[in-house]
């Protein structure tokens, strides 16, 4: 699928820090009305936020800042026991309240995208996340409504496990799990698993059971 980017600079980026260089991919939704609203804020000096790219519901895709600079999309978090993720990754912001599902269109443009960013960076499946993940508890987004199994089934992100290894239900387990997984941030068990679940178990609710364990994705 050729994309048809549209330019829309925002002032808001800097430099990466360090030398770094993109390896992840991180997904949000932007949680307002309609796209045009969603960019005159990511373009506001004022706001100070930012994302590489916007993808609107009718399948538009907007570049705000260059895939080499730091955008201001993350925030505080961490992911795979690595810090400033603005200065690691490209944010793309996906116009959704967090409500409702993604529209089909918006997602062939998003698959388009991630497939070209992957192979510019050398971007594995694996780093692709998702806000929520590399923020747990400060942040939810892309949301329960994300078809993150549709992006795994091409090979646009991590799959979830296969239903093989521990089904003992135990905190410290789930947690090593987790860990090995890329959810390093210093959060409590309720916090966590309620991260794990947005991303591999959207609408699964109650206590902590075999089935999240065996939803995280095995390394190695």
């Amino acid at each position: 699928m050729a994309l048809d980017i549209v330019q829309r600079a925002s002032p808001n980026f800097g430099p990466r820090r360090d030398g770094l260089h993109p390896h992840l991919i991180v997904l949000h939704y932007t949680a307002m009305e309609n796209a045009e609203a969603a960019l005159e804020r990511l373009c506001d000096p004022d706001a100070e936020v930012s994302a590489h790219y916007l993808i609107a519901g009718d399948g538009t895709v907007y570049q705000m800042v260059p895939e080499d600079q730091r955008a201001w999309h993350a925030g505080a978090g961490e992911w795979a026991g690595q810090e400033d993720i603005n200065s690691r990754s490209i944010g793309i912001e996906l116009d959704n309240r967090g409500d409702h599902p993604f529209s089909e269109p918006l997602m062939r443009s998003l698959e388009a995208l991630l497939r070209q960013i992957m192979a510019r960076s050398s971007i594995a499946a694996e780093g692709i996340i998702g806000h929520s993940d590399m923020a747990p508890g400060r942040k939810g987004d892309p949301g329960p409504h994300f078809d993150w199994a549709r992006l795994a089934r091409q090979g646009l992100a991590a799959a979830a496990g296969d239903d093989t290894g521990p089904d003992d239900p135990d905190p410290d387990s789930f947690r090593h799990l987790a860990v090995a997984a890329g959810y390093t941030a210093d959060v409590d068990d309720e916090t966590l698993l309620t991260a794990v679940r947005l991303r591999f178990r959207p609408f699964a609710s109650g206590p902590l059971c075999a089935a999240d364990l065996t939803a995280l994705p095995r390394q190695g």
